[in-house]
């Protein structure tokens, strides 16, 4: 199934978007990390880690989703396809994967860091606090490197479709040209008669 060129631009548009705003909102997160394990005053810290909350509830789940779901859907309804392509097939699994741990980890971290806080106990850890929000980072740095750069070229299945594409152009050239027999319209008849 191929997205015809509207709907294709469309979703390219809307992937984008919501990757750059995922992109974006990790950068928020590392900001206010920083600024919560940088200071010594416990209304700042609490600030910062109940705004980091409110990325993690309420912005940075639909944007992974978002991403995810426009992501599948412009790898299976273009040419790229979701497994021919190496750099298509990583950067599919680093967003599912990095969509699992903002669910799983992220998020319940963030939380609990609130709770302790909210609590006016002293964080626990203050490099739980940053290290999710780096490593989300980095893995989006890195997809974003790879969708510009486009490297390592065909997987197996990528090769063996260019393969049996070939094969149908190459036969569909030999049909062609055993058929030298020209169409002749009427117009043209006319004339040499």
């Amino acid at each position: 199934m191929k997205l015809r060129r509207p709907a294709r631009r469309a979703t390219l548009v809307v992937h984008v978007a919501a990757a750059a705003g995922w992109l974006g909102l990790t950068l928020g997160l590392v900001a206010l990390a920083a600024a919560a394990i940088t200071t010594d005053s416990a209304p700042t810290i609490e600030a910062s880690v109940r705004g980091m909350k409110v990325f993690t509830d309420w912005l940075v789940l639909p944007l992974a989703f978002l991403t995810l779901l426009s992501g599948l859907l412009l790898s299976l309804g273009t040419s790229w396809g979701l497994a021919r392509h190496r750099w298509v097939y990583t950067k599919f699994w680093l967003t599912l994967a990095t969509t699992v741990a903002s669910t799983f980890a992220l998020r319940p971290g963030i939380n609990d860091n609130v709770a302790t806080v909210a609590a006016g106990e002293p964080l626990a850890s203050t490099t739980d606090l940053i290290a999710g929000p780096i490593v989300s980072l980095s893995a989006y740095l890195f997809m974003t490197v790879i969708s510009v750069l486009k490297p390592w070229g065909l997987t197996r299945r990528g090769r063996r479709l260019r393969a049996a594409h070939q094969s149908d152009q190459k036969q569909l050239g030999q049909k062609q040209r055993a058929s030298t027999h020209k169409k002749v319209d009427a117009e043209v008849m006319r004339q040499t008669a």
